[in-house]
């Protein structure tokens, strides 16, 4: 089956899928059952697979990928693959291993996507070092000599594309004003749903031609540990209700259309195939540009994964207005 997703130019060239598939699991859920949920999403369509080494499911997601490649259901460039160095390798000696390493993983020889997935340095070694006092233990690591080592990473053919996930505009600016910046970053993946619209920041994005890839657009509740629990459900708002049966679809599918006529990247993430089947139906319908504004209304500013263990830290992006 051919995909069903459009594409969109990113600033050196290559194209991203607008609709993604993400790939991260809670904790509690078994991490091999991501297999079958992603070969029913490229079975279904899905062309884009968002992954990061702190996800712990790269292996999983290659062989899916290599399986789909062997009996011909795609190719190689079919598929675009997003990986990310964690927070523990932004020293700039640590990113390229920290990629080979994810390649070892998904056994491919190049991702389409590199990411740093969040400008928070910690000190290198387990995922979350803490001291004593279970206290995360920061590095202090210039973000423009981390930048200079995914540069170097595209530039040895192991990744297409080089960009940043969790960057408030601050943080772009750094890179982007860096002097003898060899490339921009191509997108900036954050946190993204009719609750924390990002517009300011997706009007900053637009005005630089980096892309805006969202992440948690249907809201997440999932991640234990780092959401509330007490947030309010997005998927229960009554305004995504009425307007799925005035289209005569699904709240999710209202939510990600949003998205996607924003002119963002959307990834969605579901462990169910039900859901899988039905978020690619986001390309066929639109929402009326009255109902986009209803839909930008809903903003509250309400941000669930909002990463309070790296607060204080000099690059905590989520303090910054945007």
């Amino acid at each position: 089956m051919n995909s069903k997703c459009q594409n969109i130019e990113l600033n050196d060239g290559h194209f991203i899928p607008v609709l993604g598939f993400g790939t991260a699991v809670p904790e509690e859920f078994p991490k091999s059952k991501i297999k079958e949920i992603i070969k029913i999403a490229i079975d279904v369509g899905f062309r884009h697979f968002d992954s990061a080494s702190v996800y712990k499911t790269e292996d999983y997601v290659g062989e899916v990928i290599r399986s789909k490649i062997a009996d011909g259901t795609v190719r190689r460039e079919d598929i675009f693959l997003t990986s990310k160095v964690w927070c523990n390798c932004l020293r700039p000696e640590l990113v390229r291993s920290s990629l080979e390493q994810s390649l070892k993983k998904f056994q491919l020889d190049y991702v389409d996507l590199y990411l740093m997935h969040f400008p928070v340095a910690l000190k290198p070694g387990e995922d979350f070092p803490v001291d004593e006092h279970g206290k995360l233990i920061f590095d202090t690591v210039d973000l423009c000599a981390t930048w200079e080592a995914l540069e170097k990473c595209k530039d040895a053919g192991l990744t297409k594309s080089i960009g940043v996930s969790n960057f408030s505009h601050r943080q772009l600016e750094m890179i982007l004003n860096k002097p003898g910046l060899k490339y921009k970053p191509v997108c900036n993946e954050v946190e993204c749903h009719p609750y924390l619209n990002q517009m300011k920041l997706l009007d900053f994005c637009k005005s630089n031609n980096i892309v805006l890839v969202a992440y948690g657009v249907l809201g997440t509740q999932r991640y234990t540990g780092w959401v509330d629990p007490s947030s309010p459900v997005l998927l229960d708002e009554p305004v995504l209700h009425s307007m799925a049966k005035k289209y005569n679809q699904t709240p999710a599918l209202i939510a990600l259309r949003y998205q996607l006529q924003r002119g963002l990247v959307a990834l969605s993430s579901t462990l169910t195939e039900k859901r899988v089947k039905e978020n690619i139906q986001a390309f066929e319908f639109q929402l009326s540009p009255k109902d986009m504004k209803v839909l930008d209304g809903l903003n509250r500013n309400l941000r669930y994964v909002a990463a309070p263990m790296f607060e204080g830290h000099p690059n905590f992006p989520f303090s910054d207005e945007y």
